[in-house]
C-alpha cells in the first residue's frame, strides 16, 4: 500500500515488509539464473520474510489468487538503454525522444509474446481477466498457480498476522523467459481485498489559528520565550504562487505550452471549484476553459483501507501548488482506483501510454523495505518508458527523516529511490518583504509546547515531528549521473560498490513555512461542506513546485527536457542552484506556533509550541550535495539554464 505525502491528516503508514537482497540496478530487469533446464526463476518473487521459521504450512489449494505477469517486451536492455541516452546532456541521442507508438513498437511485448503467456497461464487452469500493454493478469486458485509458478505457496507468520506467499522463488517455461520481466500477487502482504466503493465525503476541515506572519518575520511572538537567544516570528499564514515564483526565480515564464500530469489515489469531488476559488482568492491567473482536465477510472476500490478522503487534500495541494508556479501549463490530474502498486502503476502507465504530459507530479510513496524487486522492475519499466517519450516523474522523498521514527530502520522511500525518477527532498523556505528570497534550511522539525506558566519552552528544543526524506538505498546501484557529486560518505553508506542516494533536488516543504491551500471541507458535525484556506507542507508541496519550474524550464528550452536527472547533476555546482545548509544564519532557526487544539476551532483550547528548522533526524543539510535538499534548490538562472544556447 502506497501513502500519500500531505501532512495534515493523511500521514504516511510505514509498512514493514522487510527488502530483498540482490535488486535491480537501474532498473534493468535482473537476469534468470536457469537452475533447472525446463524452468527460469524470476529473482525477487519470494519475499524475504517467507523464511522456513516462519512457514505455517501450504495453503488451501481452492484458495484464490489474482496476479499480475508484467510483459518484459522485446529489448528491455535496449529500453534502459535508449532511456539513458535520450536523458544524457552529453549523449548525441539526447533528447531524440519517441512517440508512445513508436516506442510500443520499438519495445513492447510482441503479439505472440503474449498470446504465448496467456496460452502458458490458461493451460495451468488460470483464467485471463486483463490484458494491457504492459501486463497480463489473471485469476484462479493456488493450486493452478502453483503449477503455472513452478513454486508452492504457503502460509507465512509476518508479526502478528499471516500471509500467503511463495516457499521458494516463482518461475516461468524457459522458452517464455524473455517475455516475462516478473509476476506480482503471489505475496499478498501488502495487498488487500477490493471491493467496490463509492467515494466518501471530504474530511473534517482543518484551520490554522494564528497568529501568523504574511511574509518571514512580519510578526514577531514578542510576548512568548525566546529561542536561540532571541525572540521568534511567528509561522507564516502560508506563502502563494506569487512569493514562490519570487524565491525560485521563474521570470516570466508561466510553463505555455507544457502539459503536467499529476498522480495520486483517488479523486477530490471539488477539485475545479476548489482549484478555479483559490486561484481568484490569491492572485493566480485565472484557470482557462479546458486546461484542468481528470483521467479517472470507472471505479475505486480499497477507500476506508486507503483512507480515501486523505487523499483529496493532496489532489488539491498538487493542482494549485502547480498552477500557482506554472499558471499557464496544462494540468491533467490521473486518480488511481486505491492506494495499492497495482493501480497507481495502471495509472503511471495510462499517462506513458497517452503521453498525457512530458512532466508527472507524485506525492506518494512508501519505505523501500516495502518495496520487492518484482514492483521495482515494474516500475522502473514505466518509467524508463516514459523516459524514452520525454516524460520526467518527479517524486516526493517523504516525510519522516530518515523513518528511524516511524518505522525503526534507517531508510529511504519508494519509489523516489528509483534511479529512473527525480527524487525532490524538501525545505524550510523563508521569504521575507517584497517577495525576497532570505534563506532555506533542509527541513527537519524539532517541537516544544509552551510550559504551563508560559515562561519558558518545555524540554526545547523538543522532539523530532518530521523532515525531508532523504539517504542512501539499499537496493538500488548508484547511477552514473551521482558519481563524482555525491560524496562516497553517502554513495559507498551500505555498500562498497556504491548505491543510489536520495534527493535529487529540493524545494519547499516544511509545513512551518509552508503553502497556503484551499479546499472545500465537512463541519465538525459532517452536516455541511465549505470551502476553506489553510497552510501544508512535506515533500507533498515539494514535488508539485520543482514539477512546475521544470515546466517553466521546458517553456525556455522550447523541447521536453524528460528524465531530468542528467541534467540536473550536470549544473551541480553553478549559480542556479541554492546551495541550502540546515543554519544558514548560524545562530539557530525557529518559528512560533498557535494551533487549534482540535485542529478547526478554539472550543478545546489553543497549543503554543516553537517548531526549530534544519533538525532532520539523522539527516544533514550541507555544502555541495547532501541527502536532505540533494545538489540544492532552484535559484535565480535556473529556468533559463535550459534555453538552448
Amino acid at each position: 500500500m502506497r501513502s500519500n505525502r500531505a501532512k495534515v491528516r493523511a500521514v504516511s503508514v510505514a509498512a514493514t515488509l522487510p527488502m530483498l537482497a540482490g535488486a535491480l540496478a537501474l532498473g534493468i530487469p535482473a537476469a534468470h539464473a536457469a537452475d533447472h533446464p525446463l524452468r527460469d526463476p524470476l529473482a525477487g518473487t519470494r519475499p524475504a520474510w517467507a523464511t522456513a521459521k516462519a512457514d505455517k504450512g501450504a495453503t488451501s489449494d481452492g484458495a484464490r489468487v489474482s496476479v499480475r505477469v508484467y510483459l518484459a517486451g522485446k529489448d528491455a536492455a535496449g529500453l534502459a538503454a535508449y532511456a539513458k541516452a535520450v536523458s544524457d546532456p552529453d549523449s548525441a541521442s539526447y533528447g531524440e525522444y519517441l512517440t508512445a507508438k513508436q516506442a510500443q513498437a520499438r519495445f513492447g511485448a510482441t503479439k505472440a509474446q503474449v498470446a504465448a503467456v496467456k496460452s502458458w497461464l490458461t493451460a495451468a487452469g488460470l483464467k485471463v481477466t486483463g490484458v494491457t500493454r504492459h501486463y497480463v493478469s489473471v485469476t484462479g486458485d493456488v493450486a493452478a498457480a502453483e503449477k503455472a509458478f513452478g513454486t508452492q505457496l504457503h502460509n507465512f507468520a509476518k508479526g502478528s498476522k499471516t500471509y500467503r506467499a511463495p516457499a521458494s522463488a516463482a518461475s516461468v517455461p524457459q522458452g517464455l523467459a524473455d517475455a516475462v520481466l516478473t509476476v506480482t500477487g503471489l505475496d499478498n502482504a501488502p495487498h488487500m481485498a477490493t471491493h467496490d466503493d463509492r467515494l466518501p465525503p471530504p474530511d473534517t476541515v482543518f484551520r490554522n489559528a494564528g497568529p501568523f506572519s504574511s511574509y518571514y518575520g512580519s510578526k514577531t511572538a514578542s510576548t512568548l520565550p525566546s529561542a536561540y537567544g532571541k525572540k521568534i516570528p511567528y509561522a507564516v499564514k502560508g506563502y502563494t504562487g506569487k512569493q514562490l515564483r519570487a524565491a525560485y526565480g521563474a521570470g516570466k515564464r508561466t510553463g505555455k505550452g507544457v502539459r503536467v500530469a499529476i498522480t495520486d489515489a483517488y479523486a477530490s469531488p471539488t477539485i475545479a471549484y476548489d482549484a478555479g476559488t483559490y486561484a481568484k482568492r490569491n492572485g493566480d491567473a485565472a484557470w482557462k476553459t479546458g486546461q484542468l482536465h481528470q483521467s479517472l477510472p470507472a471505479t475505486y476500490t480499497n477507500t476506508e483501507d486507503c483512507g480515501a478522503s486523505g487523499w483529496y487534500g493532496e489532489e488539491t495541494l498538487d493542482v494549485e501548488a502547480v498552477h500557482a508556479v506554472a499558471p499557464a501549463a496544462d494540468v491533467t490530474y490521473v486518480g488511481a482506483a486505491s492506494c495499492m502498486d497495482g493501480d497507481l502503476l495502471d495509472a503511471l502507465g495510462k499517462v506513458v501510454d497517452n503521453h498525457l504530459a512530458d512532466i508527472v507530479s507524485n506525492s506518494w510513496g512508501e519505505v523501500e523495505a516495502a518495496q520487492t524487486p518484482d514492483l521495482a522492475a515494474a516500475y522502473d519499466q514505466v518509467f524508463q518508458l516514459g523516459a524514452v517519450e520525454g516524460i520526467g516523474f518527479y517524486f516526493s522523498s517523504g516525510d519522516d527523516g530518515d523513518e528511524v521514527a516511524s518505522s525503526g530502520t534507517k531508510q529511504v522511500d519508494s519509489p523516489a529511490d528509483s534511479a529512473w525518477v527525480t527524487a525532490v527532498g524538501g525545505t524550510s523556505l523563508a521569504v521575507g518583504k517584497n517577495d525576497t528570497y532570505l534563506w532555506e534550511t533542509g527541513w527537519g522539525t524539532d517541537k516544544a509546547v509552551l510550559s504551563a506558566d508560559g515562561k519558558s519552552w518545555t524540554d526545547f528544543p523538543g522532539a523530532f515531528t518530521s523532515g525531508a526524506g532523504g539517504g542512501t538505498s539499499r537496493t538500488v546501484a548508484e547511477p552514473d549521473y551521482q558519481q563524482g557529486v555525491v560524496p562516497d560518505a553517502l554513495a559507498k553508506a551500505n555498500s562498497a560498490n556504491g548505491n543510489r542516494v536520495v534527493p535529487d533536488i529540493a524545494a519547499i516543504a516544511d509545513p512551518n513555512t509552508g503553502f497556503l491551500v484551499g479546499q472545500t471541507q465537512s463541519s465538525p458535525d459532517g452536516k455541511k461542506q465549505a470551502y476553506s484556506e489553510y497552510r501544508i507542507g512535506g515533500t507533498s508541496l515539494a514535488a508539485p513546485t520543482i514539477a512546475a519550474l521544470q515546466a517553466l524550464a521546458q517553456e525556455a528550452r522550447g523541447k521536453a527536457i524528460g528524465f531530468a536527472n542528467p541534467a540536473i547533476y550536470a549544473k551541480y555546482g553553478s549559480k542556479v542552484y541554492h546551495d541550502v545548509t540546515d543554519d544558514p544564519t548560524g545562530k539557530g532557526l525557529a518559528v512560533a506556533r498557535v494551533d487549534f487544539h482540535n485542529g478547526y476551532d478554539a472550543t478545546d483550547g489553543l497549543d503554543t509550541s516553537v517548531r526549530s528548522l534544519g533538525k532532520d533526524s539523522s539527516l544533514s543539510a550541507v555544502k555541495g550535495y547532501d541527502d536532505v535538499t540533494g545538489v540544492g534548490t532552484p535559484a535565480n538562472g535556473y529556468v533559463e539554464s535550459y534555453r538552448p544556447r
